[in-house]
């Protein structure tokens, strides 16, 4: 898929302003705006699950290549390219997978593959760490050192293609790492940054209870597995309020939970899962040991048998100082004064955790709300985004990439 196969003749993108970034850029975004629209849409109407984004692969390959660069394909699906050289190496990463929603929204590029949609945005991560990567490529000999360009597979199941990347030797090198991600709660022109934790390490449990089962009428002569399943689901949340230290945002919730067909028959088995969740690393590493004490605790009585499943997943994304601010800097040469502004931390989960194991960086909010009508949140069927945003995300990442090289 070439530039101008996928460039709209109706962009319908206004871009918001030059801040006070180098005019190549601005004369590169005046020029491929309607690229941007192009390349984001494209990838919108051909959604892919996770580590089967092979269409969405072959889309930034093709068109990083065409402007003389590079791309190492991952194994599997994703890619990395390098721009420029030096001792010094930053990184600035996207997710490329979607999500296993139908789309409801009535516009021109709606996915073209039933059950799969682009509801969180990754479109535009995609389309904007595009722009960025061809844009610098135009003044690679002129960077004062290098910069790589992560499209990353699956970053909607667990523990992550952040995994993937770091496994390829993604993050070989690199010195700090960038990402973006779209919030519909801020307006479009606004970046939110953060130091500390801006997600939340996001771990699955699912516990299956046996019991010999029997009468509704003689519970005594065998093990209430329905009343057992009731006990954790009000118990484990309660008991954690008080063993976790409530600064760390510690969040345990049940979404799922299955028994029984009969209102006269206690059941043999029994599910339940959900979410535990916590900002603070050290608390995270600590959870697992202790859900399992909690648990034992609370089903010793009950006389039912039972396994627990405790699946970690990612860690929390905890932004450095010196990373943040120079996200928030990026935003403000990007945009102008007042396009940096303060975020709350979150109790979503993000594979971007991953990698700042290895590696200073920063991820920040990117604004895609119109400023007009709802805000419909990501993950939803409904959600949509102001496509004015994708040249905002450009400026931001190519601002962050040069700040951090020159620092």
């Amino acid at each position: 898929m070439t530039l101008l196969q996928t460039r709209p003749d109706d962009p319908s993108v206004v871009d918001l302003g030059a801040g006070t970034g180098p005019q190549w850029l601005d004369a590169w975004l005046a020029e491929h705006s309607a690229d941007l629209v192009g390349w984001r849409r494209a990838i919108h109407a051909h959604p892919e699950l996770a580590r089967a984004e092979r269409v969405t692969t072959d889309l930034c390959a093709n068109v990083l290549r065409s402007v003389g660069l590079a791309p190492r394909l991952l194994p599997g699906t994703g890619l990395v390219c390098d721009i420029g050289t030096g001792p010094r190496t930053v990184a600035l990463r996207a997710d490329m997978d979607a999500l296993p929603l139908h789309e409801h929204a009535d516009v021109p590029f709606a996915s073209r593959t039933p059950g799969i949609a682009h509801m969180c945005g990754h479109d535009a991560h995609t389309a904007v760490l595009l722009g960025a990567g061809v844009a610098l490529a135009s003044v690679a000999d002129r960077l004062p050192g290098r910069v790589r360009l992560v499209f990353q597979p699956a970053e909607e199941v667990q523990p992550g293609g952040a995994l993937d990347v770091i496994a390829a030797d993604g993050l070989a090198g690199v010195d700090r790492i960038f990402a973006l991600h779209c919030d519909p709660r801020l307006e479009v022109g606004r970046v939110g940054t953060r130091v500390g934790p801006i997600t939340s390490a996001c771990d699955m449990l699912e516990l299956r209870l046996t019991s010999p089962g029997g009468h509704t009428s003689r519970p005594h002569l065998t093990a209430d597995l329905v009343h057992a399943l009731g006990t954790v689901i009000t118990g484990l949340p309660d008991l954690l309020s008080r063993r976790v230290d409530p600064r760390s945002g510690t969040v345990l919730v049940w979404g799922q939970v299955d028994a029984g067909h009969a209102a006269n028959a206690v059941p043999e088995v029994g599910t339940l899962s959900g979410t535990l969740r916590t900002a603070q690393h050290q608390t995270w590493n600590e959870l697992e040991p202790l859900v399992r004490q909690l648990v034992t605790a609370l089903l010793a009585p009950t006389g039912v048998g039972y396994v627990l499943e405790h699946r970690r997943g990612v860690p929390p994304v905890v932004n450095d100082a010196v990373s943040a601010d120079l996200l928030a800097r990026a935003a403000e040469r990007a945009v102008g004064p007042g396009a940096a502004t303060d975020t709350e931390q979150s109790s979503g989960g993000e594979d971007f955790g991953w990698y700042l194991e290895h590696v200073p960086g920063a991820m920040g909010r990117l604004g895609v709300w119109s400023g007009e009508g709802p805000q419909s949140d990501i993950h939803q069927p409904t959600f949509q985004l102001d496509e004015r945003a994708l040249p905002v995300g450009v400026r931001t990442m190519v601002q962050a990439a040069l700040l951090s090289l020159e620092g």
